[in-house]
Protein backbone atom coordinates (compact mmCIF):
# COMPACT_ATOMS: atom_id res chain seq x y z
CA UNK A 1 0.00 0.00 0.00
CA UNK A 2 1.25 4.09 -0.67
CA UNK A 3 -0.04 7.22 -0.22
CA UNK A 4 -0.40 9.73 -2.05
CA UNK A 5 -0.75 13.69 -1.56
CA UNK A 6 -1.86 16.11 -3.77
CA UNK A 7 -4.75 18.61 -4.74
CA UNK A 8 -5.64 17.34 -8.48
CA UNK A 9 -9.00 16.95 -9.66
CA UNK A 10 -8.46 13.43 -9.86
CA UNK A 11 -7.63 13.14 -6.28
CA UNK A 12 -10.06 14.75 -4.93
CA UNK A 13 -12.89 12.99 -6.62
CA UNK A 14 -11.43 9.62 -5.24
CA UNK A 15 -10.99 11.02 -1.65
CA UNK A 16 -14.71 12.21 -2.12
CA UNK A 17 -15.83 8.61 -3.26
CA UNK A 18 -14.17 6.93 -0.18
CA UNK A 19 -16.34 9.85 2.05
CA UNK A 20 -19.43 9.41 0.52
CA UNK A 21 -19.49 5.62 1.09
CA UNK A 22 -18.30 6.23 4.77
CA UNK A 23 -19.97 9.12 6.08
CA UNK A 24 -23.16 9.56 4.03
CA UNK A 25 -24.00 5.70 3.75
CA UNK A 26 -22.91 4.09 6.62
CA UNK A 27 -22.55 6.99 9.07
CA UNK A 28 -25.70 8.93 7.63
CA UNK A 29 -23.69 12.13 8.25
CA UNK A 30 -25.71 14.46 5.50
CA UNK A 31 -23.90 15.22 2.27
CA UNK A 32 -23.76 18.69 2.69
CA UNK A 33 -22.12 18.66 5.97
CA UNK A 34 -19.00 16.34 4.21
CA UNK A 35 -18.99 18.83 1.06
CA UNK A 36 -17.81 21.94 2.70
CA UNK A 37 -16.27 23.65 0.21
CA UNK A 38 -12.83 23.51 1.43
CA UNK A 39 -11.58 20.43 -0.78
CA UNK A 40 -10.33 22.26 -3.50
CA UNK A 41 -8.07 24.45 -0.90
CA UNK A 42 -7.11 21.39 1.03
CA UNK A 43 -4.39 18.64 0.40
CA UNK A 44 -5.65 14.94 0.39
CA UNK A 45 -3.58 11.50 1.18
CA UNK A 46 -5.10 8.93 -0.57
CA UNK A 47 -4.29 5.26 0.50
CA UNK A 48 -4.28 3.08 -2.66
CA UNK A 49 -4.04 -0.98 -2.59
CA UNK A 50 -2.72 -2.22 -5.99
CA UNK A 51 -4.55 0.97 -7.75
CA UNK A 52 -7.61 1.19 -5.94
CA UNK A 53 -8.36 4.26 -3.33
CA UNK A 54 -9.08 2.99 0.20
CA UNK A 55 -8.56 5.47 2.38
CA UNK A 56 -8.29 9.31 2.94
CA UNK A 57 -7.61 12.33 4.82
CA UNK A 58 -7.20 15.72 4.06
CA UNK A 59 -5.35 18.81 5.14
CA UNK A 60 -6.39 22.35 5.12
CA UNK A 61 -3.37 24.79 5.92
CA UNK A 62 -4.60 28.29 7.24
CA UNK A 63 -2.63 31.75 6.29
CA UNK A 64 -1.58 31.61 10.27
CA UNK A 65 0.70 28.61 9.86
CA UNK A 66 -2.46 26.20 11.72
CA UNK A 67 -3.93 23.90 9.89
CA UNK A 68 -7.03 21.37 10.22
CA UNK A 69 -6.64 17.45 9.50
CA UNK A 70 -10.64 16.29 8.55
CA UNK A 71 -12.35 13.42 6.89
CA UNK A 72 -10.58 10.40 7.70
CA UNK A 73 -12.25 7.70 6.27
CA UNK A 74 -10.98 4.03 5.63
CA UNK A 75 -13.76 1.70 3.57
CA UNK A 76 -14.77 -0.95 5.77
CA UNK A 77 -13.67 -4.43 3.88
CA UNK A 78 -9.94 -2.48 5.04
CA UNK A 79 -10.40 -1.35 8.63
CA UNK A 80 -8.47 -3.03 11.26
CA UNK A 81 -5.67 -3.18 9.73
CA UNK A 82 -3.79 0.30 10.42
CA UNK A 83 -4.27 2.01 7.81
CA UNK A 84 -5.99 4.65 9.19
CA UNK A 85 -2.73 5.43 11.03
CA UNK A 86 -0.99 4.95 8.15
CA UNK A 87 -2.70 8.25 6.39
CA UNK A 88 -3.07 10.26 9.61
CA UNK A 89 0.48 9.74 9.62
CA UNK A 90 1.61 10.08 6.54
CA UNK A 91 -0.83 13.86 6.54
CA UNK A 92 0.80 14.66 9.82
CA UNK A 93 4.68 14.19 7.87
CA UNK A 94 3.40 16.29 5.01
CA UNK A 95 2.20 19.30 7.54
CA UNK A 96 5.41 19.68 9.13
CA UNK A 97 7.57 19.47 6.07
CA UNK A 98 4.75 22.30 4.84
CA UNK A 99 6.43 23.88 8.31
CA UNK A 100 2.99 24.47 9.92
CA UNK A 101 2.82 25.16 13.81
CA UNK A 102 -0.41 22.95 14.81
CA UNK A 103 -2.84 20.64 13.39
CA UNK A 104 -6.68 20.34 14.67
CA UNK A 105 -8.82 17.82 14.17
CA UNK A 106 -12.51 17.47 15.08
CA UNK A 107 -12.69 13.91 15.91
CA UNK A 108 -15.38 11.76 16.75
CA UNK A 109 -15.24 11.48 20.31
CA UNK A 110 -14.82 7.45 21.00
CA UNK A 111 -11.41 8.43 19.44
CA UNK A 112 -9.77 10.74 22.02
CA UNK A 113 -7.37 7.63 22.71
CA UNK A 114 -6.83 7.09 19.28
CA UNK A 115 -5.73 10.55 18.64
CA UNK A 116 -3.64 10.83 21.91
CA UNK A 117 -1.58 8.16 20.92
CA UNK A 118 -0.08 10.28 17.65
CA UNK A 119 0.60 13.28 20.55
CA UNK A 120 -3.05 14.78 19.88
CA UNK A 121 -4.46 16.95 23.30
CA UNK A 122 -7.62 17.42 23.62
CA UNK A 123 -9.61 20.97 23.62
CA UNK A 124 -12.71 20.71 24.16
CA UNK A 125 -16.39 19.05 23.40
CA UNK A 126 -17.89 20.52 19.63
CA UNK A 127 -20.71 19.85 17.72
CA UNK A 128 -22.65 16.63 17.23
CA UNK A 129 -23.09 16.03 13.29
CA UNK A 130 -25.32 13.02 12.52
CA UNK A 131 -25.75 11.32 15.78
CA UNK A 132 -21.82 11.68 16.46
CA UNK A 133 -20.54 14.28 19.36
CA UNK A 134 -17.20 15.39 18.05
CA UNK A 135 -14.27 16.74 19.77
CA UNK A 136 -11.54 19.19 19.09
CA UNK A 137 -7.94 18.12 19.48
CA UNK A 138 -4.99 19.87 18.71
CA UNK A 139 -1.08 18.48 17.52
CA UNK A 140 1.39 21.17 18.42
CA UNK A 141 4.19 20.69 15.62
CA UNK A 142 6.50 22.72 16.67
CA UNK A 143 7.45 22.61 20.84
CA UNK A 144 8.50 25.65 22.72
Amino acid sequence: MEVIIGKSDQIIEKAQAIRYQVFTVEQKIPNKVDFDGLDSASEHALVMNENQPVATARLTIDTDGSSVMARVAVLEAYRGHGIASMVVKALMDHATSQSVSSIEIHAHGYLRSYYEKFGFEFIKEVEVVGKHQLIEMRYQTVRT
